[in-house]
Parts: structure tokens; C-alpha cells; sequence
């Protein structure tokens, strides 16, 4: 499962959600959205670095200006993950 950390009010996380949700769907994965302010421990370690986008081994793939392009070369670069 592939986590998108964002926070409310967030216009990058705005402007990535489709692009992310898509790239994820084709990729053949599962998203799943977290609003990193209801996690201390997510805003120590990503504060002001979002939106972020997590494989599902907890590596970062993409973060902050998110473009389609780059964002295709990230999942390709982690495989096809594990529906789980």
C-alpha cells in the first residue's frame, strides 16, 4: 500500500492528488491518504515536506512539487507492489 501524506489546506497536496492517485492506479497499486497533522510522529519527520508520496516499504517517492513524469519514473523504479 503506497501513502500519500498531505494536510488540509495544502495546495501542492491539491495539485498531486489526481496526478498521484492516477499513477498509483496504473501502477497497479493501493493508495491510501494521511493527514500527517494527526500524527506527532509524521511531523517530525516530514513537517513542511509535503505532499509526500511512500512506497510501501516507507521510502519516499516523490514529495513537495509532484509532476506526472517524474512521478511515473519513481514507481517504475519501485516495482510493482504487493496488493496487500
Amino acid at each position: 500500500m503506497f501513502r500519500f501524506l498531505t494536510r488540509p489546506g495544502c495546495h501542492l497536496c491539491d495539485e498531486a492528488r489526481p496526478l498521484v492517485v492516477a499513477a498509483v492506479a496504473r501502477a497497479g497499486g493501493l493508495l491510501s491518504e494521511t493527514d500527517i497533522d494527526t500524527d506527532d510522529d509524521l511531523i517530525k519527520v516530514f513537517g513542511l515536506r509535503i505532499p509526500v508520496l511512500l512506497d510501501p516499504r516507507g521510502r519516499v517517492l516523490a514529495e513537495g512539487v509532484i509532476d506526472d513524469r517524474s512521478l511515473r519514473r519513481a514507481l517504475k523504479r519501485a516495482g510493482k507492489p504487493n496488493p496487500a
